[in-house]
């Protein structure tokens, strides 16, 4: 077992080596920063099933780091949730197999209430119509999921999930984002005491 354990280790820490870094991710990171920063719109994931998990916590990870965001669940969109979408707005829709029906339902649902919606997509997919119709795509590099089975989402989720995290780095990074800032926005618990105690030992440091 401990073998087996290894082993997926091992796969899934290759896969992230593989992931392909690309301009794309430099024009998915100004896009984020135009339309959220400068246009004040708003950062919307989406995703279905274990690719919405990650959606989710890439929204609360945006939030809690300065980028507003939230998740839009692909199917409640069509039944009214549809209008937390803005004109100033991005889309960050995750897809492994980029023939997600639901997601791409909700592109052209959110295209007829707002034309020309800029899309960032993350994608095993390139060739899919998804990742065609994105603005910025990031590919996963289609790694081959560790399940023994080969089905279930399990080193794509985790190539997601480490795409996401490089995204909000790196906006960390351009914007600027401080502990104090960090502070006024995750007040409670642990890491909200932490960031206020950073905070306070910078403006000592000044």
């Amino acid at each position: 077992m401990l073998d087996i354990i290894k082993g997926v280790f091992e796969q899934e820490a290759q896969a992230i080596r593989n992931i392909p870094v690309t301009g794309e991710f430099n024009k998915a990171l100004e896009i984020i920063y135009k339309h959220v920063h400068e246009l004040n719109g708003k950062l919307i994931a989406s995703g279905m099933g274990k690719a919405g998990q990650i959606a989710l916590n890439m929204a609360t990870t945006f939030s809690s780091t300065g980028t507003p965001a939230v998740f839009l669940h692909p199917s409640d969109s069509q039944h009214g949730d549809l209008g937390v979408v803005q004109k100033n707005d991005v889309l960050l829709l995750i897809s492994n197999s980029g023939k997600t029906r639901e997601i791409l339902e909700l592109v052209e649902l959110a295209d007829n209430l707002y034309k020309g919606l800029p899309l960032i997509v993350i994608s095993g997919n390139p060739e899919s119509e998804l990742a065609k119709s994105a603005d910025a795509f990031l590919h996963t590099g289609n790694p081959k999921e560790v399940c023994p089975l080969g089905l279930t989402p399990s080193t794509s989720t985790t190539i997601m999930t480490v795409i996401g995290d490089s995204l909000v780095v790196a906006m960390m990074k351009k914007i600027n984002f401080s502990n104090e800032e960090y502070a006024k926005r995750h007040h409670g618990g642990y890491l909200g005491d932490k960031s206020r105690r950073q905070s306070r030992l910078e403006k000592k440091g000044k």
